[in-house]
């Protein structure tokens, strides 16, 4: 069986410490002013004393049907047979039409490769020594689960079986594998 890779974000679970950020950019060389991922934090909402944040994942989504790769004139945005969609950066010729096609907003020219650039689950790093994505492992309070959906063994199958998610614009019909656990409250 083929394998699907996804992420879960718990938005319960998250209290918007931006470890993941840091894992992420440290594991990936990301430089200073632009990221691969953050967690947006939205709020407060209520009144005191019940106030309450939203915590909101933003990176790839890792669209099954990736509107990046489409457009991408040179085959440098792809999709490989693990479903990750990643980017061949010899080929990259920064044209930015990838950048543009992104509904998510979360590609960018990466300042010091001059190659467009985002997530992919840590695919060329720890994905290759068979080891979670760096933002999953630093988590503090594991708001984050990674794994094979089609392995109904896994902790992210067991997860997407018995929480209700949701998937950020699906009516583009992209087909994130980024799932979102909604919030039911917020954090602090």
């Amino acid at each position: 069986m083929t394998k699907r890779y996804v992420m879960v974000h718990d938005e319960n679970k998250c209290i918007g410490c931006q470890a993941c950020n840091v894992a992420c950019r440290s594991e990936n060389g990301v430089p200073e002013g632009v990221t691969r991922l953050q967690v947006r934090v939205e709020g407060p909402f209520g009144e005191m004393p019940h106030l309450h944040f939203k915590y909101h994942r933003v990176s790839c989504q890792q669209c099954e049907d990736a509107p990046c790769v489409k457009v991408c004139p040179t085959g440098a945005a792809y999709v490989g047979e693990d479903g990750i969609v990643s980017i061949h950066g010899d080929k990259c010729v920064g044209c930015m039409y990838c950048v543009a096609a992104c509904p998510y907003k979360v590609r960018f020219m990466n300042p010091e490769t001059k190659v467009a650039d985002k997530c992919n689950f840590c695919k060329d790093t720890r994905l290759a020594r068979g080891e979670e994505p760096a933002c999953v492992t630093v988590c503090p309070t594991d708001a984050l689960v990674f794994g094979d959906a089609n392995d109904p063994q896994s902790d992210v199958a067991k997860l997407l079986n018995t929480k209700i998610t949701y998937q950020d614009k699906t009516h583009l019909g992209t087909k994130p594998r980024v799932y979102r656990v909604p919030t039911k409250r917020g954090g602090i």
